[in-house]
């Protein structure tokens, strides 16, 4: 999913610290894969505090974030001051070229340690679960979305997400191939139980809120926002565990002069960022900051990022054996 990228000589950041004479410092570039709904909240909170500034937003899935950055690389330089991707891997891939990195703010000690490096922080966290129709019984283990009648009777209607497209499915694809429970024969099986593939977490929810699927692999915050705009939806959490895959921000390595830049980086992880990101409906990594809806008791699972950036190729491609590249 990721893009190989080429090590730039120069790249093309924003140099945002603020003017002389108290004059609005200039806007700063961000790519992310959040949704409009979770990021627009903390852009505004941003601009009107302390040290804030207007946010140029590029928004789009990670496999079309990793698009345009690929092509800012054969441009001439990354357009981006500050990264905030969905999934590790893709900014592994950022760092190991020299795009992103060197710096964390102050802010990062307060984030769990399994949620930061020297180069990238954790600002949010995706769960993957189970959304199913309410007039089907609820997955109790990820076994059941593949098990004929387990789901549905007499056949299941499955929908999952496609790894090349969001970072949150390449995620649990990674995990479920190293489970020696599950391997991706859960895919096979899934895809002979008449599974089909969509293009995001969002697509899943919306063919299961709009009856084209009994149930299907997406987000918890996309499931929640379903059943509470109310659409005969409800969540479960599968065990061994819902997968978790959290999000690093990342300051572009050309703009490590920016103040401005680093001045968001570090509002994201501060308790006010924290805490409008959770209102917003996205699962914040700062702990005791309150987010979206997790139940208690919710079983979780992480994947094994360095496992999966060595074996996506061959994870990827024994996958699309299944479904389709």
């Amino acid at each position: 999913m990721c893009v190989v990228l080429l090590v730039l000589a120069a790249c093309g950041g924003t140099d945002a610290d603020a003017g002389a004479d108290g004059e609005q410092p200039e806007p700063i570039t961000l790519y992310t894969c959040l949704s409009d709904e979770s990021i627009q909240p903390v852009l505004a909170a941003f601009e009107e505090s302390e040290g804030g500034a207007p946010v140029d937003l590029f928004r789009a899935p990670t496999g079309e974030l990793n698009a345009r950055v690929a092509a800012d690389v054969r441009s001439g330089g990354l357009q981006a001051d500050v990264f905030w991707g969905c999934d590790p891997l893709t900014v592994q891939a950022l760092v190991a070229s020299d795009l992103v990195g060197g710096w964390t703010p102050p802010e990062a000690d307060a984030i769990p340690e399994e949620f930061r490096t020297l180069d990238s922080v954790g600002g949010h966290v995706l769960y993957l679960v189970a959304v199913h129709s309410t007039d089907v019984p609820a997955p109790q283990e990820w076994s059941d979305l593949a098990a004929s009648g387990a789901v549905a009777v007499p056949d299941p209607s499955v929908a999952v997400p496609d790894p090349s497209v969001a970072a949150s499915a390449l995620g649990a694809l990674g995990w479920f191939a190293s489970s020696p429970d599950y391997g991706v024969d859960f895919y096979r099986d899934l895809e002979s139980a008449g599974a089909v593939q969509v293009s995001t977490p969002d697509d899943v929810t919306t063919g299961v809120a709009q009856g084209v699927y009994d149930a299907g692999m997406t987000t918890a915050q996309s499931a929640y926002a379903a059943k509470e705009a109310g659409s005969p939806v409800d969540v479960a959490w599968p065990e061994p565990g819902a997968v978790a895959v959290h999000g690093p921000v990342a300051l572009a390595a050309d703009s490590a002069d920016s103040a401005t830049a680093k001045a968001f980086f570090s509002f994201v992880l501060s308790e006010e960022g924290q805490t409008v990101l959770g209102e917003s409906g996205s699962y914040p990594t700062r702990p005791g900051v309150p987010g979206p809806t997790v139940p208690d008791g919710a079983p979780t699972v992480s994947p094994d990022w360095a496992a999966i950036g060595q074996d996506r190729d061959a994870i990827l491609s024994e996958y699309q054996q299944v479904f389709g590249g």
